[in-house]
């Protein structure tokens, strides 16, 4: 069986982790050679480990980038955001990690519940495909959704236009609020963004091997450790599958 997952997972004998860089609490740092350090790296280690093999790390920008990639042999596992539209050609482990997901209003704002945002008239500065953009475009019905290409570019735009919202993972928010005095951030969550490791839908043997993996890292402390280790506000172990 691990000849099969072997296979599957390392065909050029190195397992190649594609990571989303944009992620800022998932890739904390960069280590002296170069390499993406933290959580998801870390959990790409683990992974390259217990199959005896090396690993490379295949960087991208953004987590739709890496989605894009899955059908150009460029990486054998993708650590990013689970959503049903990346579920298509990806088959997703259970979540491994959680980060909630929330709104920003700026000073004076009439808007105090996460209720009150899917209204006419409201504007939700938001990163474009972020996995919280995939669920917003699901479920925002009535106010507007203006898209940027990245997490401060996402800011910028929400602070030199006066828009109403700004959707963004709540450590984020948290430096964001700094840049604005007098913002608030809403209590509870839109969304819980679920950082899983995919695999080609071909891969049916890697597929259950890393659902398995990802399950006993999160019972046994591992993923706990990455956390701890690269010192990660905002970021929680997700539940059992």
């Amino acid at each position: 069986m691990m000849d099969q997952i072997k296979a599957e997972l390392a065909p050029t004998g190195v397992l190649r982790a594609g990571i989303n860089m944009g992620n800022f609490l998932l890739v904390t740092s960069r280590a002296e050679n170069g390499d993406p350090a933290g959580v998801s790296p870390s959990m790409a280690r683990a992974i390259a480990d217990t199959l005896g093999v090396p690993v490379h790390y295949v960087p991208f920008a953004r987590p739709g980038d890496l989605a894009d990639a899955v059908d150009s042999n460029v990486w054998d596992i993708g650590l990013i955001g689970a959503e049903p539209q990346r579920a298509e050609k990806i088959a997703f482990t259970a979540a491994y990690a959680e980060i909630e997901a929330t709104y920003m209003v700026p000073p004076g704002s009439p808007i105090t519940k996460m209720e009150q945002v899917d209204r006419p008239g409201n504007r939700i500065a938001v990163t474009a495909r972020a996995a919280y953009d995939l669920w917003l475009e699901r479920n925002i019905h009535q106010a507007k959704l203006i898209r940027s290409a990245t997490l401060d570019a996402a800011f910028e735009q929400f602070a030199a236009e006066k828009l109403e919202v700004l959707a963004g993972l709540r450590p984020k928010l948290l430096s964001d609020i700094e840049k604005m005095p007098g913002a608030r951030i809403l209590d509870g969550q839109f969304t819980a963004v679920q950082q899983a490791i995919g695999t080609a839908k071909r891969n049916t043997a890697a597929a259950t091997f890393l659902a398995d993996f990802v399950e006993k890292a999160k019972a046994s402390g591992l993923v706990a450790r990455f956390i701890a280790e690269h010192k990660v506000r905002g970021l929680s172990v997700a539940p059992p599958a």
